[in-house]
């Protein structure tokens, strides 16, 4: 009997089911007591001073640059190869992203280019049809499916170009770096960043079903994200309504609808608590992939680095340009025949109508991306998947590739 493989499924236990019905008896539902929990063990296990949970990693983004104060005319650099949300934060505070390319090997962003970008822009020179921008102020770097960039890298450059780095580590959770094997570890957010902000939604591997945190060492940045997480109010919720405060509020500023609640956050406490385990799990079923793997001509694998805890969000393979005799879509709808499902990450920002038709970007502005994304596909990988499970993966991939490649030799005659 075929066995049909899930993307992803979550890996869920009785404490965190426990901690929700916890939560619905007390009556606290909204943004409480659990919350607090949650940030105050968040930031301790990434070393950071201060953690402001909130509903998504987008809404950790936001308020991430707008504490930043980036506004109409702010250029900042960003991954061309990413989600929605890393850029579309910048265009909801008026600013500019200047999309980057990604490196051929990592998939994350390619500094060199970035450099090119920041130097066109700076030198007056037409970049797509950008408007002008009167500064470039940040950067925005992503930690493509775990594997962390080079942060020793990341700092350098935006130290050259007097630039702030929010990172976007919404796959990053538990990551670590280091810049050689004599060197200590150091995990995404601690030190990584003015902000590093990660996400929780249903397939990270951590999850609350929907939520975010933003970590940070700046108290005056983390003080503005939790006043603007909660419509600029004076008071959060808690404080009000827990006889921590007065009845009465003010709203210092315009400020936005970002909490996460405490039923959220009942399941975020035990799935942290148990994410080194959940990572390792994942971890092994990587191995597995690439052991399993490593034979197949066809494909290219995820790269290693020893210097690197991967957190292993995502398995990435790439159908190799000369080798495969299968195009990527093709190839995804016979994973999804055999049992397995999959998917892509991502079509590259400036291959949407939204950032071609507004700052007429072109495939040959950004030509890595351009062309590695239509060779990716994204295998399944989660915490808690069955062996048989990974089995199955494994010999339907290289059955396809196999037959593929047998298709390719027969010639009519």
């Amino acid at each position: 009997m075929k066995t049909h493989v899930p993307f992803f499924r979550p890996d869920l236990c009785e404490p965190e089911i426990d901690e929700v019905v916890a939560s619905l008896r007390s009556g606290w539902l909204t943004t409480g007591p659990r919350v607090k929990r949650f940030e105050e063990e968040f930031a301790q296990a990434v070393s950071a001073s201060h953690a402001v949970a909130m509903n998504s990693c987008t809404a950790a983004l936001h308020l991430a640059i707008d504490a930043l104060g980036v506004g109409p005319g702010d250029g900042v650099l960003v991954p061309t190869l990413t989600f929605a949300a890393t850029a579309e934060v910048v265009r909801y505070v008026g600013g500019i992203p200047i999309l980057v390319d990604c490196h051929p090997v990592t998939l994350n962003m390619d500094l060199d280019h970035a450099e090119q970008m920041i130097n066109r822009v700076q030198a007056g020179e037409r970049v797509a049809s950008l408007p002008r921008i009167e500064r470039v102020v940040g950067m925005i770097p992503v930690h493509v499916a775990g594997l962390m960039m080079d942060i020793d890298e990341v700092k350098s450059f935006a130290t050259r170009h007097d630039l702030w780095v929010v990172d976007d580590a919404a796959h990053a959770f538990p990551a670590a770096w280091r810049s050689g094997p004599a060197d200590p570890w150091q995990q995404c957010g601690q030190q990584t960043a003015v902000v590093s902000c990660f996400s929780f939604y249903a397939n990270k591997t951590i999850t609350t079903g929907e939520g975010g945190m933003a970590v940070t060492a700046d108290p005056d940045v983390a003080a503005h994200m939790r006043l603007m997480s909660l419509h600029g109010l004076s008071h959060d919720s808690w404080d009000r309504y827990a006889g921590k405060g007065s009845w009465d509020y003010r709203i210092l500023a315009p400020g936005y609808k970002y909490n996460m609640t405490d039923i959220a956050a009942a399941i975020g406490i035990h799935q942290l608590a148990r994410a080194e385990t959940m990572r390792r799990d994942r971890e092994l079923i990587a191995t597995r992939y690439l052991v399993a793997l490593r034979d197949v001509e066809e494909i290219e694998l995820p790269l290693i680095d020893a210097n690197r805890i991967h957190a292993w969000h995502l398995f990435p393979i790439r159908l190799h340009p000369r080798k495969s005799k299968i195009d990527r879509n093709a190839f995804i709808r016979e994973l999804n025949d055999a049992g397995v499902s999959c998917s892509v990450h991502w079509r590259p920002l400036h291959l949407h109508p939204y950032y071609e038709q507004t700052f007429a970007w072109k495939p040959q502005d950004l030509p890595v991306a351009s062309e590695v994304w239509t060779r990716l596909v994204s295998l399944p990988l989660f915490s808690s998947m069955k062996s048989e499970e990974v089995d199955a993966v494994v010999t339907v991939v290289r059955t396809l590739l196999g037959r593929s490649a047998a298709r390719s030799t027969v010639h009519v005659g």
